[in-house]
């Protein structure tokens, strides 16, 4: 990649525009933090606390026991917990056996699992014993070797009668030092490490494979990019799922590579625990989703100053588009620095984010970070690069950008071209190399021919007095062929005068673009990283 890519220029002083990778896997990160502050503590989760020397041991443990039952390497393992110790364990315990770790979301009904196990048939389950009952049957039906349970109390209470033969074991044995040392598989940089669910830049649900290159790259790139952090002086708040690779990067191995305290939240729905967590450890860093942001921002006890939240050095925020007034009340009430980000499950995680000491663009999600190359090409024609100001499809080309979809070599060679991926998002960049989202390519609203992206007409939307949120896609029109919808969340439970929003939008908006209806609901629809999921609003409009 060239340095005269605009983009490079605006970095903060300390960041490179090119990094070193080193031949890294990422337990190599866990294990050079473990031989260098043994003693340090890299893991708080309620009342347990993990030095960095027995989350490595622990991890060790548990690898040797996944490797004497029979784990080779590339077999997968699914990891159905939430933020604990135990998913950390699992998770580089895995890495370290030479296994994929295939992470689901712990609180998924039985038939999610079961159609993401069909994808990824993982050799070992691991998951809560309160799911004890769904996690038999999925490992019958998946055809997995052996289910691990985590928070055992008595081994009685778990065998309904229908799952008497089904073995299982607890994972406070699998960490125990085995008896005979086991040797474990090599493990290198290009060996495949973790598959992350996702909906994928064509719609489909698939599997994204990273190699231990890939993550490693990530982690490397964060690392410098976050400038006010200090190595060994952090105090990371790790609340985004881990089963998923925003907050398995951001919330966990950036962490990890940086020797800091993580201190877990394993239900990132409770805002008092958070807020009494920020305090309790003195937080200085708080990766999260807008959501995060806008709850601490309008909590009683935050506005009232009777939460000390001056600790917080920096945060990145991803998932969705960034308000710039909850950007600006959040870092008022912190002194911190809120910036947006961008990534996805297919370079996983991020790819572009804004300086956390320079320029931070309103509406942006920054910069690409060291060798993220990037182009924005025609939407028609892929071999027409647009510039500067003009949009269209973002592709990128960088060192986390995934192997392809596991089991999908089809699916794959729709997105990944002469090693760019083609992430379906439309997107554009200004002069000084600062990008912007304006939409994906499959949610792109046609009225008349003509383009309208809901991320701009949301943006007007919440800035209305009476709207906090809003989601907008296209419904059939047969006039039109495509008319804009709209879907608000009013602020306490105002009314809604739909003409009032309309008018509202003329100032801002041309009129094919205006939301031809607008209806209020309770909630918008997210994914548990805090994503709006506009397909499930058309799905309620066309059941309607």
């Amino acid at each position: 990649m060239s340095d005269q890519h605009p983009w490079c220029t605006h970095y903060d002083p300390e960041v490179p525009a090119h990094l070193e990778y080193p031949d890294f896997t990422i337990q190599d990160f866990l294990e050079r933090q473990a031989k260098a502050t043994p003693g340090r503590m890299a893991l708080i989760c309620d009342e347990k606390v993990l030095s960095y020397a027995e989350l490595f041991s622990s991890s060790r443990n548990l690898a040797e026991h996944l490797v004497q039952s029979g784990l080779k390497p590339g077999d997968r393992v699914g990891i159905c917990l939430p933020n604990t110790i135990e998913f950390v364990i699992s998770f580089f315990g895995t890495l370290m056996a030479g296994g994929v770790v295939a992470a689901m979301n712990p609180y998924y009904p039985l038939p999610e699992w079961q159609y993401q196990t069909k994808i990824v048939s993982p050799k070992i389950l691991i998951g809560l014993s309160t799911r004890a009952d769904e996690l038999f049957e999925l490992k019958q039906k998946s055809g997995s070797d052996q289910l691990i349970l985590v928070d055992v109390k008595t081994e009685q209470q778990l065998f309904p009668k229908a799952y008497e033969t089904v073995d299982f074991v607890t994972f406070e044995k699998c960490i125990s030092k085995s008896e005979t040392q086991i040797k474990l598989p090599l493990v290198n940089s290009l060996s495949p490490a973790v598959l992350q669910f996702s909906g994928g830049t064509t719609g489909l649900p698939k599997a994204a494979l990273a190699l231990h290159c890939n993550v490693a790259a990530n982690i490397l790139q964060f690392t410098k990019w976050l400038t006010t952090l200090k190595q060994g002086e952090e105090v990371f708040l790790t609340v985004i799922p881990l089963y998923h690779v925003y907050g398995m990067v951001i919330g966990l191995n950036v962490g990890i590579a940086m020797g800091a305290a993580i201190v877990l939240v394993p239900d990132g729905k409770n805002l008092e625990k958070t807020l009494q967590l920020i305090q309790e450890h003195k937080v200085t860093f708080l990766p999260g989703v807008p959501s995060i942001y806008q709850a601490i921002n309008r909590h009683p006890r935050v506005l009232a100053g009777e939460v000390n939240l001056s600790t917080i050095k920096a945060c990145i925020s991803g998932s969705a588009p960034l308000l710039p007034e909850t950007r600006e009340q959040f870092e008022k009430l912190t002194g911190g620095k809120l910036v947006e980000g961008y990534g996805l499950s297919e370079a996983p995680t991020a790819t572009h984010c804004n300086p956390i000491q320079g320029e931070n663009r309103n509406g942006s999600i920054g910069l690409p970070l060291p060798d993220v190359e990037c182009k924005i090409v025609d939407l028609e024609d892929d071999s027409k690069t647009m510039a500067a100001g003009e949009s269209g499809q973002l592709l990128i080309r960088s060192p986390q950008v995934m192997l392809g979809y596991f089991g999908s070599p089809s699916e794959t060679e729709m997105v990944m071209k002469e090693d760019w991926l083609y992430t379906g998002d439309i997107a554009k960049m200004d002069a000084d190399g600062y990008f912007y989202i304006l939409g994906r390519l499959k949610e792109l609203i046609k009225v008349n021919g003509l383009q309208v992206w809901p991320t701009e007409v949301e943006a007007v939307l919440v800035k209305h007095h009476k709207i906090s949120e809003a989601a907008v896609a296209g419904i059939y029109d047969d006039v039109t062929g495509e008319a804009v919808k709209a879907w608000v969340v009013m602020r306490d439970y105002a009314p809604l005068d739909p003409k009032d929003v309309q008018l509202f939008c003329r100032s801002s908006l041309a009129g094919y673009k205006i939301p031809k209806e607008i209806v209020a609901v309770e909630a918008l629809p997210k994914s548990p990283i805090g994503k709006v999921l506009r397909r499930e609003l058309v799905k309620l409009h066309n059941k309607d």
